[in-house]
């Protein structure tokens, strides 16, 4: 998992301990998507989770830079939410950093509204904003 460690360090500005994706993937593991390019190096994943009753969380999403504005994006949402409602899911939820301008806009697209702020969610304490989407 080097190389998920590598994205979230650099799109997100989060550091983890690697056993953590691993470990979440466990319980659902067709929601922890990769993509990678021509030569199977991995430029980009979604963790998928559920921790509410027919909700699917994007947990966390992240696309190499060199590879943004490629589709990779499109290609692991549109899957994602493929996966999640083949699960029954009602609904997605994510998190945003509300300084995200880019990826605000991009769920947007997708039709996810801002339902919540989230004061000091994120490690450096920047707020953030909760997203959410229903799965018709």
């Amino acid at each position: 998992m080097p190389f998920v460690a590598a994205i979230v360090a650099d799109a997100l500005h989060e550091h983890y301990d690697p056993s953590l994706y691993g470990s979440l993937s466990m319980e659902w593991p067709d929601g922890f998507l990769v993509a990678a390019d021509p030569h199977d190096v991995p430029v980009g994943f979604l963790l998928g989770v559920s921790q509410v009753e027919r909700e699917a969380r994007v947990l966390m999403f992240a696309v190499d830079r060199r590879h943004r504005t490629q589709g990779v994006g499109a290609l692991l949402m549109d899957t994602f939410l493929d996966r999640s409602r083949a699960r029954g899911f009602r609904r997605a939820t994510l998190e945003v950093r509300v300084s995200n301008a880019t990826a605000i806009r991009f769920y947007t697209r997708y039709q996810y509204s801002v339902i919540d702020l989230l004061r000091g969610y994120y490690s450096d304490g920047e707020n953030g904003y909760q997203m959410a989407r229903d799965l018709p």
